[in-house]
């Protein structure tokens, strides 16, 4: 261990030696503290000291018979060495050779025997007193066992690899002497300083045998494992180069083949794709760029699969012009009225679209290629349509566009966007991500094959929201015309054209699509069909689809069109066809089965009286209007998902504490309606025959049946405020009679919206009597006929008007209103309390 003190003149040589009162021998030698070197008895070591004691140590060993006490310190940082600071069992070492430097000296020791350190003097040198210890060579099977062991494991290491001299396993290979194949295997250069240090201390040559066994198997494996990964890491290289000078040679290869007009590699076939695609040049030199870098990177590196399967995506992209388009309105007219039974207004905006499409390509073929106009775009440019078909589930929103990509005679794709919450879905994930793709836009391009194709993103209002980004705000660069034309995807990051692109979404409801995405759309709004139209649908394409569904000749069953009906009114209850075709499939599956059974049965109708018997008793009531006049019964309208439908809002006057209670599951905004109408009743009440002091000492209690279903929405205003005046002034209400609209505090009435869902619900239950605002006057002109046929719709601007058509001149029946007394105690003039839920009024 080199020590790094400067180097003194060397001391006087040691004293004789003695003997102890035991007789042995004590022997008075120089000693060198070794700082973290260990050397056993029978180890040639070379060895340098720099401390100023231990090269005078070395130079008195030298200057006498050159033996010197080879101590291990406890602790290597310490350069003032006392007997307490080394390990008591050391090794007397024999001096070979002694070089004195400038830093130090340099000697070469071999170690001959174990000593005990009795005392140590510090002085210019160490000088320590020592005994020897006496070498006991243990004998038996056991011990020449475990010496064969030993000398087995250490060749065994130093054949795997280790750094052992060929001299040192020769002599562990040749020794004889149990304790000298000890000392020599526990010089292995990989064993830890601490074992070694343990291996000095130990004196008995068996445990010391026992000791070394596990060292030197662990360090074997370990040189193995060594020698195998430098095996393979060697290997790797080899085949590295290998590969590098084969590739060489086989782009040499490919390019004789070029010349020779032979059949060229896969990525010169790949060049000629990307040169064939028709991209842009931008976007071809970034191919191309991608492409040299995929030819220079090794075929073993993941790399490269990660760069085709982007250049694969690029070359099978539609990027080249669309081709020929086929426009033609009266083809178009025709196929739109074949697939689907009226829509006049989304058919007509699509027909629209076609003419002005037509023009622009009449004009290109006719005229040669016009200059651009100032701002950079060119003459007779169409900028295609963004839309939106909002409606309830079943009302043909899909299928509506499928029948135009076939009307348009273009390719269709279908998007469907419900429940996606990453925006890497519609943008795609950057290349840096193993297993990364384009997006969603992106990959149906692909699958369409065409520039001008009709995209379908369907259930766009389902389209979610989370940590992972926005998919609406990345769809508002799909669907902006102005933004489309340079689409960028994060996996192709080139810019896509989209202008060409139809694209047409769907949507249940509006109100969850956000404002900046909905403003770039052309909402067509798909009401719920009436039983008419419901009708013509399953005459003409439910009934014809499901006998080819289940192999059926138009002559073998015949549904009659009460059967029809009485499915339409007591076995559905949607505003689409999904579940009329449901209950038309379950009919027709029963028929085949009857005609197997029965083979005298070529024919087989179904009326009304059969629909029993296939489809079991009816589910649904059919919806009507109130039997009779009442009292605190007013029939409001609604609508939902599935579209428009009958409320009944019953109000009950309780004499007692003035309160108003509102149940039913009523929204917050139908509540403030509520108070609303309350309070213009209270000031108001008294010109339509309500007693002035009425709500002074009566609670009123409103219920919306159906409770389990949430309701909200401001348009039940005048229907609350007419059942409030009918239970306080005891007047009826006109059973055949609906109305809907926001009223204010003023008495006004505003307008509101899903009108045909509203007069259509009103039509199928037999309502004679429709009140509707008067600003609503202007959507009667898109409302067919037929839904206000045998029904008087009635515009009315104030609930004055409203309450001279509702209420029928005052009739006492106790029946109508009963009250239900809490003491005649009024609590005077103030504001009525509101109670929202089941709690009754408490008493007075």
């Amino acid at each position: 261990m080199s020590v790094d003190k400067p180097t003194p003149e060397a001391a006087a040589a040691p004293p004789p030696a003695e003997q102890t009162e035991a007789g042995e021998t004590i022997e008075t030698l120089p000693l060198v503290p070794l700082r973290d070197n260990v050397v056993l008895p029978h180890q040639l070591a070379p060895l340098g000291a720099g401390r100023d004691r231990s090269v005078a140590s070395l130079e008195a060993a030298v200057a006498a018979e050159g033996k010197v006490v080879l101590a291990v310190q406890r602790q290597s940082d310490l350069d003032e060495v006392g007997l307490g600071d080394v390990y008591q069992i050391a090794t007397v070492a024999q001096i070979g050779a002694f070089r004195r430097g400038a830093a130090g000296a340099q000697v070469l020791v071999e170690g001959q025997r174990r000593v005990r350190i009795l005392e140590l003097e510090v002085g210019e040198q160490w000088i320590a007193k020592v005994v020897a210890i006496p070498e006991v060579e243990p004998q038996g099977a056991e011990i020449e066992a475990l010496t064969g062991s030993v000398r087995q494991l250490f060749a065994d290491y130093a054949g795997a690899g280790a750094q052992v001299a060929p001299e040192l396993a020769v002599a562990v290979a040749r020794a004889k002497e149990p304790s000298k194949v000890a000392d020599l295997a526990g010089t292995a250069p990989d064993l830890d300083p601490r074992d070694r240090i343990a291996l000095l201390q130990e004196v008995d040559v068996e445990r010391r045998l026992r000791g070394l066994i596990p060292l030197l198997a662990r360090q074997s494996e370990v040189a193995q494992l060594r020698s195998k990964i430098q095996q393979d890491v060697a290997q790797t290289i080899n085949q590295g180069q290998r590969e590098a000078i084969l590739r060489e040679q086989l782009k040499v290869i490919r390019k004789e083949l070029a010349d020779l007009g032979g059949e060229s590699g896969s990525e010169e076939d790949l060049k000629e794709r990307i040169e064939a695609a028709g991209m842009p040049d931008a976007v071809r030199q970034r191919a191309l760029k991608e492409l040299d870098r995929m030819e220079a990177t090794p075929s073993a590196s993941p790399e490269v699969g990660m760069l085709r399967n982007y250049l694969d995506w690029l070359v099978e992209l539609p990027w080249g012009d669309a081709g020929e388009e086929r426009v033609e309105i009266q083809e178009a007219a025709r196929i739109l009225d074949e697939d689907h039974y009226g829509l006049p207004k989304v058919k007509e905006r699509i027909l629209e679209w076609m003419a002005v499409r037509q023009r622009v390509l009449e004009h290109r073929a006719g005229q040669p290629q016009a200059e651009p106009e100032e701002g950079g775009k060119p003459q007779f440019t169409l900028q295609t349509p963004i839309l939106c078909f909002v409606g309830p589930p079943g009302v043909g929103k899909t299928s509506l566009g499928r029948s135009i990509a076939r009307a348009l005679g273009r390719k269709l794709v279908r998007v469907s966007l419900g429940g996606i919450r990453d925006e890497a879905e519609i943008r795609g994930h950057r290349r840096t991500y193993i297993g990364a793709l384009p997006g969603r836009v992106i990959q149906a391009m692909k699958q369409a094959g065409s520039k001008n194709a009709v995209m379908m993103l369907d259930e766009i209002d389902k389209v979610g929201l989370d940590f992972r980004g926005d998919p609406s705000a990345a769809l508002l660069e799909v669907l902006d015309p102005e933004q489309n034309r340079e689409f960028s995807d994060h996996y192709l990051e080139v810019p896509y054209d989209l202008s060409q692109v139809l694209f047409i979404t769907t949507a249940n409801v509006i109100d969850t699509i956000s404002p900046p995405l909905r403003d770039r759309m052309e909402i067509i709004r798909m009401t719920g069909y009436t039983e008419e139209e419901k009708l013509g649908i399953a005459k003409e394409h439910l009934v014809p689809r499901q006998l080819a569904q289940h192999a059926l000749a138009t002559e073998e069953v015949e549904i009659s069109d009460e059967a029809l009906r009485l499915l339409i009114r007591n076995y559905t209850r949607e505003a689409g066809v999904r579940g009329l075709e449901r209950q038309i499939a379950q009919v027709m599956r029963k028929v085949p089965r009857r005609l197997v059974e029965n083979p005298e049965l070529t024919r087989i109708e179904v009326g009304p009286a059969q629909l029993i018997d296939y489809l079991g008793p009816a589910r649904f009531d059919t919806v009507e209007a109130e039997p009779e006049d009442r009292v605190g019964v007013a029939t409001g309208v609604v609508v939902s998902e599935v579209g428009g439908d009958l409320v009944t809002v019953e109000a009950l006057a309780i004499e007692g504490r003035p309160e108003l209670q509102l149940t039913g599951q009523i929204g917050d905004v139908m509540q403030e309606s509520a108070r609303a109408a309350l309070s213009w009743v209270r000031v108001h009440g008294p010109d339509h025959g309500v007693p002035s002091n009425f709500f002074d000492d009566h609670a009123v209690h409103i219920h919306v049946p159906a409770g389990a279903i949430p309701k909200d929405g401001p348009s039940a205003g005048v229907t609350l405020t007419t059942v409030l005046v009918s239970v306080a002034s005891d007047r009826p209400v006109r059973h055949d009679l609906a109305m809907t609209g926001e009223v204010t505090l003023r008495g006004r009435v505003l307008p509101i919206g899903g009108v045909k869902d509203k007069l259509l619900a009103a039509h199928r239950a037999g309502i004679k009597t429709f009140l509707l605002p008067e600003r609503n006057r202007r959507d009667l002109h898109e409302i067919e006929p037929s839904l206000t046929e045998g029904m008087e719709v009635v515009f009315v601007r104030s609930l004055d008007e409203v309450l001279e058509r509702a209420l029928t001149p005052a009739v006492v029946r106790a029946r109508d209103r009963r009250p239900v007394g809490f003491g005649n105690q009024a609590p005077g003039l103030g504001p009525i309390p509101v109670v929202v839920g089941p709690q009754a009024p408490p008493p007075a």
